[in-house]
């Protein structure tokens, strides 16, 4: 049986995307590990693989296409023996809709092979799911033992009725549940499934904005992209659900530009930035203080073990945050080469997703375009995110004398229900004690 290739959610926060471009052609012979086509996601550009060997029959989602959903069938895959005659009466399109014709009579029995090319083939447990490069493998499917064989129409009439699929015995080819098991199990009453007591500690999802009437006057209406849809979301969802707070304190940079200066004019094969400084000096904080170094898990905290910082990033059409790794454990230089790939990288869209995944604390830093001081939203999961201000001179007291000194101005956002406002209070001073005096960054 042909094989539907569909939309791959290539991450967390993926419901549409663009399908770029097409690597291969109608009539092209499919290998394992080939590049089927480009994606762009909400985060980035990545590339999809073949996991199954065939020939490629049918594009039915032209490259260059916008907003297409995930799970939504792409392309045809013939396997090994199958031509065009055997895409005869096949609907690619959902599972349902393609049960749907011969819902009315039986299931015959159908030959092993191409019974098992059927079932690789269901979406709601899709083996043929494509392969994102650079990631973990295929989309996951139930372990081996627990998977229930089910027809597409199966499964939604038993979604309708609230019906548990465990408690249905399957009369189709193999024990598969059909259409006729789930309207005899609705008949008789049983298979009900337990309704989810709610969950005290989950918070209201974020209502949809209502839209803006257009403005009078001449205007130009952009539309979203998939980026910009999801910062939306996911930062309107921030500020409704998480309860922030913020807290300030000025670092005195005087110490940290000498040494920065005298360690860029020791070698030309690194250039170090304030912002790797500030890197080391949160991962640092963090380890003093690894309570901070959490996330919350509605009924319960997940503390990290791990000391890695995400770093905001501008890119064309929003911002993306790279993740450095056990920042606690690099020196500056090596900080500062991984920057400078990632971010390389993501103003290129070719991050993979485990490249800006994860990470309890982020760094925001507008110092470079002169602001002095402000205070970033959380991004979610993460409980903490530091925003960076512009160093300058500014007057300061010194033994009852007036003097000037560069000051940077740095602003914490935490997540009360993970970090209260003492802990917040002791983490910026540990994060100014490495900052003024960078040599301790050193031991």
């Amino acid at each position: 049986m042909p094989i539907t290739i569909t939309m791959p959610a290539l991450s967390p926060t993926m419901t549409e995307g663009t399908l770029a471009n097409w690597q291969m052609k109608v009539g092209d012979t499919v290998a394992s590990g080939d590049v089927l086509a480009e994606i762009e996601t909400d985060k980035a550009t990545m590339e999809v693989e073949a996991v199954d060997e065939g020939k490629l029959a049918k594009i039915l989602v032209e490259g260059g296409t916008e907003n297409v959903a995930v799970n939504t069938p792409i392309a045809i895959l013939l396997e090994e023996g199958e031509d065009e005659s055997d895409l005869e009466g096949f609907d690619a399109g959902s599972a349902p809709a393609l049960e749907k014709e011969k819902s009315e009579e039986p299931e015959k029995e159908e030959a092993p092979k191409k019974k098992a090319a059927e079932a690789k083939s269901e979406p709601a447990t899709d083996d043929a799911a494509p392969e994102v490069k650079g990631s973990s493998g295929p989309a996951p499917v139930s372990k081996k033992g627990d998977r229930i064989f089910s027809s597409p129409l199966a499964r939604r009439i038993a979604a309708d009725e609230g019906l548990d699929l465990k408690a249905i015995k399957g009369t189709g080819p193999h024990g598969r549940i059909i259409k006729a098991d789930v309207e005899k199990a609705i008949a008789s009453g049983s298979a009900k499934a337990e309704k989810e007591a709610p969950k005290a500690a989950s918070a209201p999802a974020a209502q949809p904005q209502a839209v803006t009437p257009p403005p009078e006057g001449n205007y130009e209406e952009i539309p979203l992209t998939s980026m910009r849809k999801t910062i939306a979301r996911r930062l309107s969802e921030a500020k409704q659900t998480i309860p922030h707070f913020y807290l300030t304190i000025e670092c005195e940079l005087d110490n940290l530009l000498a040494m920065r200066k005298e360690l860029n004019g020791r070698s030309d094969e690194y250039k170090i930035s304030v912002n790797d400084f500030v890197i080391r000096a949160s991962a640092l904080a963090l380890k003093k203080l690894p309570a901070a170094n959490a996330i919350w898990g509605g009924d319960k905290i997940l503390q990290s073990k791990d000391f890695d910082i995400s770093v905001a990033v501008a890119i064309e059409g929003g911002l993306i945050t790279p993740v450095v790794r056990h920042a606690d454990q690099k020196g500056l230089a090596v900080i500062s080469d991984e920057m400078k790939e990632l971010a390389g990288r993501a103003k290129e869209g070719k991050l993979m997703p485990e490249e800006y995944q994860g990470g309890c604390f982020s760094i925001s830093n507008l110092g470079m375009y002169g602001i002095k001081e402000f205070s970033a939203v959380i991004n979610p999961p993460q409980s903490a995110i530091l925003a960076i201000g512009t160093g300058e001179l500014r007057p300061v007291v010194r033994d009852g004398a007036l003097a000037m000194a560069t000051m940077m101005s740095v602003t914490l956002s935490c997540d009360h229900r993970v970090i209260d406002g003492a802990m917040g209070a002791e983490l910026l001073k540990y994060f100014k004690g490495y900052i003024e005096e960078p040599l301790t960054m050193m031991l």
